[in-house]
């Protein structure tokens, strides 16, 4: 540890923090939108959509800025907005309750707040948590960066991958206690536990963060839109990140379609945040001996892999709606089939991640690697931007809000083919795995051609 500057460590410690703050918000965000904000699940799947994707497409930008102003500014600026934006989802909540336009408790009533234009006042501070979120995400794996040399630079990253999984995991355990203990009114109040963690790392920040070293002037704005401009100008990275984002897509689901299906279809005592911790436990154990495995295979070849399971985890999703309602291994057969298809899910991005962005240095041009892959995380935007509101779609058409229907035996019949929409997930996979193996013949072609140019 002590190879590892206070900055080094300062960083990854609040990075914890702010991971453990983001998934205990993000795994309910479709939750929490419907059932404390009274939007409908297409609604509730727009806003998340471009929320997260945002999320994704910002830090470029916002890591320019960093290096004007400062790294220990920008992490204060960073916290301090998040600080503000969770407790607003927090305490807007409560202020509207008071005004008479929403009841909570374990269901929240509404007598007015779904048809009140107030309901749009949630749109500021989702604003305030995507900015103080991508000055986070450039930031701190800037911070890695410039803390480290090149002997300890990739121990450096370990450490940094670990502090953001044990963050994830631990921030969706604290999700299913409260849910089931306050119901709606527990999405409400778990704002301000992910408030009270931002605020820890706000303080920890102004306190014992200082970086020894010297800024540097950093790009312009203008600078930064012509080198996007340059990587869409790619055709061969662009049909890669359209590939790609159909495995992004799939399993992003683990967000936007799997609580509200969960809880839907089992009932409250379904816990989509144990489900979802299947994930990073799995890529934990998993991902560095299948990179291992693979490594005398070039990355397509594993990213075509990984892109090959992922419809397939789809398939055994849907099966949990088919197979009876016999409980498997002490588990309702929609939990645990979602269980086996979240795993199945990291699996694919063992193949998949680690490679992309190998394979996505290596078609940068000379020099120009970190300008390309400062977008490298493009799919991950055209992904949640689609995949959310897809997701919204599918609920309100194969399984819909069960408060909408009189009784249960009406909801049942509606909800039949609710395993439909893990059938419209299958076809996104398989069109990207086979989409991903005619784009590996063509640029081996291509590439061929290129170094025997006599042959054309």
């Amino acid at each position: 540890m002590t190879k590892f500057s206070r900055a080094f460590w300062v960083a990854n410690s609040v990075e914890l923090l702010e991971r453990l703050a983001y998934y205990a918000v993000f795994i309910v965000i479709t939750l929490y939108l419907s059932n404390v904000w009274g939007f409908s699940d297409i609604e509730a799947g727009i806003i998340s959509g471009i929320f997260s994707a945002m999320l994704y497409f910002l830090p470029t930008f916002a890591g320019a800025y960093a290096d004007k102003i400062g790294f220990r500014s920008s992490i204060i600026l960073a916290f301090t907005l998040l600080t503000v934006g969770y407790g607003g989802l927090g305490l807007l909540p409560t202020l509207l309750e008071s005004a008479g336009l929403v009841s909570y408790g374990m269901t929240a009533t509404f007598t007015g707040l779904e048809t009140s234009y107030l309901r749009w006042s949630i749109a500021p501070i989702l604003v305030l948590i995507v900015i103080g979120g991508a000055f986070i995400k450039a930031v701190i794996s800037g911070t890695v960066a410039r803390e480290t040399t090149s002997e300890n630079r990739a121990r450096g990253y370990a450490i940094f991958y670990m502090m953001v999984n044990i963050g994830a995991f631990t921030g969706k355990t604290v999700v299913d206690p409260l849910r089931r203990s306050m119901g709606d009114e527990g999405l409400v109040y778990l704002n301000f536990f992910s408030a009270s963690m931002t605020l820890l790392a706000l303080i920890a920040v102004f306190f014992f963060y200082k970086s020894v070293k010297t800024e540097g002037k950093g790009k312009s704005f203008a600078e930064i839109g012509k080198a996007l401009w340059k990587v869409c100008q790619n055709g061969r990275l662009i049909a890669l990140i359209l590939i790609i984002s159909g495995f992004w897509m799939i399993q992003s689901q683990m967000y936007a379609t799997m609580p509200k299906y969960v809880i839907r279809m089992i009932g409250e005592g379904a816990s989509p945040g144990w489900y979802a911790n299947v994930n990073p436990l799995v890529v934990f154990v998993c991902v560095n001996f299948v990179t291992s495995f693979m490594k005398r295979r070039t990355a397509l070849t594993s990213m075509t892999i990984g892109m090959l399971i992922i419809p397939f985890s789809a398939l055994v999703m849907s099966f949990g709606n088919q197979i009876g309602t016999d409980y498997v291994m002490g588990l309702h057969p929609i939990a645990f089939m979602m269980i086996v298809g979240i795993a199945m899910q990291a699996l694919a991005e063992c193949f998949i991640s680690p490679r992309f962005l190998e394979y996505f240095s290596l078609q940068s041009p000379k020099g120009e690697e970190g300008l390309y892959l400062g977008f490298s995380h493009l799919h991950s935007f055209f992904s949640y931007l689609f995949a959310f509101g897809l997701s919204g779609f599918l609920l309100e058409k194969y399984c819909p809000d069960p408060k909408a229907f009189a009784s249960q035996v009406e909801y049942a019949a509606a909800t039949v083919n609710a395993h439909y929409i893990w059938y419209v997930f299958v076809g996104i996979g398989m069109v990207s795995a086979i989409a991903l193996v005619i784009y590996g013949r063509v640029v081996r072609n291509l590439d061929k051609k290129k170094l025997n140019p006599e042959t054309e």
